[in-house]
């Protein structure tokens, strides 16, 4: 379709998205896709609730905008009442902004000047771990540890020292157990603190679930309450990107919840507005907060729509949602389905090396070889042979290459809708099965 439109790729032309149909989008053309990753974790309630399209117009009939420097809004503050109320303990203050880049780009900045307000000027270095994803934006960017997306922008990022991920399948030894193991990899924190200096550290970024870049994969028992305490230990400050993982994606609201650990900062947004508005959000202790608002008093940062009236309104409509319809459970349920499906269709394929994650949050990776786990070749782009056939064939997945250092290995991430009914999963299931066959024979 010729336009202006200056897009993510510049080659190839998409199909226009005409209309949405629960956990389906339709084309111009009438074709029909199955959502099975929720665009990238956005979609979780489908394409066409009710109720979120009627509180958008409820909200629109009333106030569109006002610029958070004059004036608050009902919706955003009933949002971040509500979002206060179900965070991990001491969660007391929400800062709204437009997406999940933002959300942790306003983290890093607070983060510097909460330290500045309570006298600890040298502590600006940040800790996060190889393979994980927190942005585009350059502090966000630069916190992330997927060197494909970091390379032509390194002379623009802020140094940032990377960790091990606590990556199972490819890092625990055969003699050693899940808890050992996330120890061991959660004590790389400890000695990297120490080289910097703990003076000099402010915090540690993690996703509780890691999603793009590696294809939902979980912390493992005990990782992050041994992270916890050696943040605490150096006063670090430890922040949760939850963007993807978040807002129920897992089978809990906060994905933090089922590793039993209160970070001081979360990031959230995609299924916080599920698509139909764009929003975020940076949630923090009320520490924190007071620490500004007993020095300076303000926190220097913001946006245009930041705290947006119409975005609040959307946020609130899908957390009716997820807390009526007790989506929740839903997810629980139907991942728990999704998970066996998959492990009867692809457990036993010779290329699926791994089937992980959490609720509705699943990962698959490839290998060439079961036995050694040894990757396919990256020239081979297997990711994205399978996502192209994938979509030809009416499924919509999230297949991404460089799961192992951002350059060699390939995963699928699935995040379909909460509302996935039982056939659906079963469509799910079927096409991605054929469509992995397909990619493999080309």
């Amino acid at each position: 379709m010729p336009g202006h439109i200056f897009g993510r790729s510049t080659r190839g032309s998409l199909p226009v998205a005409a209309e949405g149909e629960g956990c389906y989008i339709l084309d111009t053309e009438g074709r029909r896709y199955l959502d099975g990753s929720g665009g990238a974790a956005v979609s979780c309630l489908g394409h066409s609730n009710a109720a979120v399209r009627a509180a958008l117009h409820d909200q629109l009939d009333r106030l569109a905008f006002a610029h958070t420097g004059f004036f608050t809004s009902e919706p955003a503050e009933r949002l971040a009442d509500r979002l206060a109320a179900a965070a991990p303990e001491g969660i007391e203050r929400v800062y709204l902004v437009s997406g999940g880049s933002e959300a942790v780009e306003a983290a890093l900045k607070l983060a510097r000047q909460y330290f500045m307000e309570v006298g600890q000027p040298g502590r600006h270095r940040v800790i996060a771990r190889r393979q994980s994803y927190h942005g585009n934006t350059l502090g966000a960017l630069a916190a992330g540890g997927n060197e494909w997306r970091r390379a032509q922008f390194a002379p623009l990022l802020v140094e940032t020292s990377h960790v091990s991920p606590c990556y199972e399948y490819r890092g625990r030894a055969e003699d050693e157990s899940l808890e050992a193991y996330g120890l061991r990899v959660a004590d790389e924190l400890e000695a990297e603190i120490q080289r910097l200096g703990p003076e000099t550290v402010m915090a540690f970024v993690a996703e509780p679930v890691v999603g793009a870049t590696a294809g939902a994969v979980p912390a493992v028992p005990g990782y992050l309450k041994r992270v916890r305490e050696i943040c605490d230990r150096h006063g670090v400050l430890l922040i949760l990107d939850e963007v993807m993982c978040g807002m129920g994606r897992t089978g809990h609201l906060f994905a933090c919840a089922e590793d039993g650990v209160a970070p001081d900062m979360i990031t959230i947004a995609k299924g916080l507005g599920a698509g139909y508005q764009p929003i975020g959000a940076l949630l923090v202790q009320g520490r924190i907060y007071d620490a500004i608002a007993a020095g300076s008093g303000f926190f220097q940062h913001g946006h245009t729509y930041m705290g947006h009236a119409m975005a609040a309104a959307a946020a609130n409509a899908v957390l009716d949602e997820i807390e009526g319809r007790d989506l929740l459970q839903a997810v629980r349920r139907q991942g728990a389905r999704l998970e066996a499906l998959l492990q009867e269709r692809l457990g036993q394929h010779p290329h699926v090396g791994d089937i992980r994650g959490r609720g509705l949050f699943r990962g698959i990776e490839l290998v060439a070889d079961r036995e050694t786990k040894e990757p396919f070749d990256p020239a081979r782009k297997l990711h994205a042979r399978i996502k192209a056939e994938a979509f030809a064939g009416g499924l919509i997945c999230y297949p991404m290459g460089g799961t192992l250092d951002g350059v060699r290995g390939d995963h699928i991430l699935l995040a379909p809708p909460f509302i996935i009914s039982d056939a659906e999963l079963d469509e799910l299931v079927d096409k991605l099965s054929g469509a992995l066959d397909r990619a493999l024979a080309a």
